[in-house]
């Protein structure tokens, strides 16, 4: 998706901060955004990438000045509206209206431990054979979608190098809008900097990026 979330390789927003010996949550809030997430999350109307993309779907307003988990509350007010799970006016009252038939319990305290220990796997078999290799050079294409991708724009149309086979995962593009998980060839691709920035890049560095087979061409 082009919006404001993609800001690699953008100019005017300064040095990135980097803060000696963070903590895991600077505030007692942002765990607990963490925990409703996860915890909204177990009713199984969205999925990961669904949740990727209602942040991405915030206003450039919002994200530039919302705070990384003020984001994550933000777009999990969206997301519970969508599903069906709250309506807009039990978020601005602060309390339930009516009685929700939501068909199961939520996860408890032991559920969220367990996923979070699991994580969520996006391996998937994928019929079809590879069709890159290892060492092959490939083309990132040059798009411009609408709805949630995992190629970065500042890659789009530049040349690297296949480096790694991760076999088959689920795509996130269609997984994003429920259209299926039409799992593809995940690849890590080796760009050279001075490739995707010029000629002030160090001319040793490389950039990785993690792309699925529809993303690639021949080279």
């Amino acid at each position: 998706m082009n919006s404001i979330h993609d800001m690699g390789g953008m100019h005017g927003f300064g040095p990135i901060p980097i803060e000696e010996n963070e903590p895991v949550f600077h505030h007692d809030w942002e765990a607990q955004a963490m925990a409703l997430r996860m915890v909204m999350g177990a009713w199984g109307k969205w999925n990961l990438d669904a949740g990727r993309h209602a942040n991405e779907r915030l206003s450039p307003q919002q994200y530039l000045t919302l705070s990384y988990y003020e984001r994550w509350i933000t777009s999990l007010a969206d997301l519970t509206v969508e599903a069906g799970l709250l309506s807009v006016e039990e978020i601005d009252a602060g309390t339930p209206r009516g009685k929700h038939d939501l068909g199961r319990n939520p996860i408890n305290a032991e559920g969220v431990l367990n996923l979070l220990r699991k994580g969520r796997p996006a391996a998937r078999p994928v019929n079809e054979p590879p069709r890159f290799a290892i060492g092959d050079n490939v083309r990132a294409i040059n798009f411009n979608p609408e709805g949630h991708t995992r190629l970065p724009r500042y890659a789009r149309g530049h040349k690297g190098k296949i480096i790694l086979h991760h076999g088959g995962h689920l795509f996130p593009d269609t997984h994003a809008h429920f259209q299926g998980e039409c799992p593809q060839h995940l690849y890590t691709v080796e760009f050279a900097a001075r490739d995707l920035w010029g000629p002030q890049a160090n001319e040793r560095d490389v950039v990785t990026i993690d792309l699925w087979e529809s993303y690639l061409e021949p080279a």
